[in-house]
């Protein structure tokens, strides 16, 4: 989407400062798949081993599998040819990812060859025990990862709006972990946290649920990505769980934070296809115009949004509230066991709604849902932005974050 904006308006353009990418992505994630950070080699990994499983990604999530995948199936047959290997979906709580996404996530030769299970948050039968969480929740887990010899995840790493960064140990909790086991981790209680924000790891409670249920499944390698806007690969750290992830962070710290001074609109995205999919993942890239943005302020979002709200109990909680700060005081008062599925994403949308206005830039999505859930809508960027200046007053200053859920905000001089 494009506009035109009154340059004495404009207060800057601010991007991460990663490189645009990689000439040959197959060649960088296969030199980090070879050369693992505190691991030894896949291969070495896989001998004597029964049964190994990779968990993959789900739709939802712009991981290159293609360059990834394959060389980690690869090199654990070429450590032991007689290994029994099988392919886990970490759909979290999202809906089973299809085969035609599949496809695309992996092409059609390995989605033909290999075998592939799904899962389902939902399915008790198909969970195990694994212990109790630090924050006092049941940790529940996929049995078929639990039982593997070898657990192994491919993934990729980028500013997480409540637990700091994605990746690493967040293809076990929530990727893998049963419905109960997510709610805990995402309480209320933990997402007001003030350290479970963007780029924050340490004091995270999140982040520290998440550690330790991979710890418990035993995740002994992961293949993480750091992707540019344009979902293109920068760099690919892989090795084990814990030093491969920090040193992911590491490097995305000191390239994706940004200092923002303070501004009355902020223009911003969720990254394009597919983290634009529904309202529901584009609350991500809001938290970004909400950091950018002074109390009362105005974020404008493009987001398709072309499959909804994203979820049913998310789209009721907020197109049922009295008011943004009406649900935030109910969830509030959710004890931590009694966390509702999707709780977590209304009330991150609340906090926003209570002190900003966001408009819905969008082709995709139908108007009167985004509005039922206390969002406005328009058809396009200048639209939205006369809206916005509408509100905001003419003379307001606009900061443009083209690529939200990419960056650290952090406001100019605090």
């Amino acid at each position: 989407m494009e506009a035109d904006i009154d340059g004495a308006r404009l207060l800057g353009v601010f991007e991460s400062s990663l490189a645009p990418g990689v000439a040959n992505p197959a060649e960088e994630a296969i030199g980090a798949i070879d050369n693992p950070i505190g691991s030894p080699p896949l291969e070495e990994l896989a001998r004597g081993k029964r049964r190994a499983v990779v968990i993959l990604s789900d739709h939802t999530r712009p991981v290159p599998s293609r360059i990834l995948v394959p060389p980690m199936l690869e090199r654990m047959r070429r450590g032991n040819p007689g290994i029994d290997i099988a392919l886990l979906v970490a759909t979290g709580c999202h809906r089973p990812t299809t085969r035609a996404e599949l496809v695309e996530k992996l092409g059609e030769e390995i989605v033909a060859r290999e075998k592939i299970a799904m899962h389902v948050c939902t399915d008790d039968s198909a969970m195990a025990d694994a212990g109790i969480l630090p924050s006092g929740g049941r940790l529940r887990l996929n049995r078929l990862a639990l039982e593997a010899d070898l657990l192994v995840s491919e993934g990729f790493i980028e500013p997480h709006f409540f637990a700091g960064y994605s990746g690493g140990r967040k293809s076990i909790l929530p990727g893998i972990a049963a419905r109960e086991t997510v709610l805990a981790n995402h309480c209320a209680e933990f997402i007001s946290s003030p350290f479970a924000r963007t780029g924050i790891l340490e004091g995270n409670p999140i982040h520290r649920d998440m550690v330790f249920a991979a710890d418990r499944a035993r995740l002994a390698f992961v293949a993480n990505a750091v992707l540019a806007p344009g979902k293109r690969v920068v760099r690919v750290f892989a090795g084990a769980h814990r030093a491969a992830h920090e040193a992911g962070c590491a490097f995305l710290a000191r390239h994706c934070g940004i200092d923002v001074p303070e501004a009355d609109i902020a223009v911003t995205s969720n990254g394009g296809h597919p983290l634009d999919q529904n309202v529901y993942q584009a609350v991500k890239g809001m938290t970004a115009g909400e950091a950018a943005t002074r109390d009362g302020g105005v974020i404008v979002i493009c987001a398709a949004c072309g499959d909804g709200h994203g979820g049913e109990s998310f789209h009721r909680m907020l197109a049922e509230a009295q008011s943004p700060q009406e649900l935030l005081a109910r969830i509030a008062s959710v004890p931590k066991d009694r966390t509702q599925p999707d709780q977590w994403e209304a009330q991150i949308l609340a906090r926003i709604l209570s002190r900003r206005r966001v408009i819905v830039a969008t082709r995709d999505c139908d108007h009167a849902l985004l509005r039922s859930m206390g969002l406005d809508a328009a058809s396009s960027l200048a639209e939205a932005l006369d809206m916005a200046s509408a509100s905001a007053g003419a003379d307001s200053k606009i900061a443009v974050i083209p690529d939200g859920v990419s960056v650290v905000v952090r406001r100019r001089g605090e």
